[in-house]
């Protein structure tokens, strides 16, 4: 959980500059303890000024390595279905709710673990000050983790997907809610596969209409 006596990563943000200035000053973050056993800080991707961000719940094993969001096999799905959508991923922000990977180790391997509410919170302040800089026009939430982050509420992904959600004050533009494209990689050469992956693509549609309507 959250140290009790950090103020997550309020503690870390600096006072001026933009997205590289976050960047630099969230290498040295520990609102939470998930930085012990990470690799490194997993910040953003993308233009400082994009029209759409897109954010994922945490980097995952590959992520952590690289110090790149969504470049190991969920963000292969999710780069497949910009290109389905007619997106291009260039002119997307990408980030992360939490921006540590969280995992537990069996032998060798790091297996994901989803990350606590605590985690999340601590973690917000970035994900708010990215808000703040890019002023996107709509925020693709990836997941129920991500939709929680920003909207400051449990929102399940089944009940809210794929429609405008008003965003609250402090997030600038409109809010999308779709799967996390991790639960998509679950069904590849599987039955109901291409409905899935249909359907994340028309998610990623509907939050470029709202984006360039």
């Amino acid at each position: 959980m959250a140290d009790p006596e950090r103020p997550g990563a309020q503690r870390w943000l600096p006072g001026s500059g933009g997205v590289s200035a976050l960047r630099d000053a969230a290498d040295s973050c520990r609102g939470c303890e998930l930085w012990r056993d990470a690799t490194q800080t997993v910040f953003s991707s993308g233009p400082a000024h994009a029209a759409i961000v897109l954010v994922g719940e945490q980097p995952g094993d590959r992520e952590d390595q690289t110090g790149q969001p969504f470049v190991g096999p969920a963000g292969g799905v999710l780069d497949d279905a910009i290109v389905a959508a007619g997106l291009d991923r260039g002119d997307l922000y990408l980030t992360n709710a939490v921006k540590h990977f969280r995992h537990r180790r069996e032998g060798k391997r790091r297996i994901h673990e989803t990350p606590t509410v605590g985690q999340i919170l601590a973690c917000h302040p970035w994900l708010q000050a990215e808000l703040d800089i890019v002023r996107p026009r709509v925020v693709v939430c990836l997941g129920a983790t991500a939709a929680r982050a920003v909207l400051g509420r449990p929102t399940p992904v089944s009940a809210n997907r794929g429609r405008a959600i008003e965003a609250p004050p402090e997030v600038a533009g409109r809010v999308v809610v779709t799967t996390h494209p991790s639960a998509l990689l679950r069904l590849r050469g599987k039955p109901g596969w291409d409905a899935a992956f249909d359907a994340f693509v028309a998610d990623l549609q509907t939050a470029a209409a709202l984006a360039h309507g």
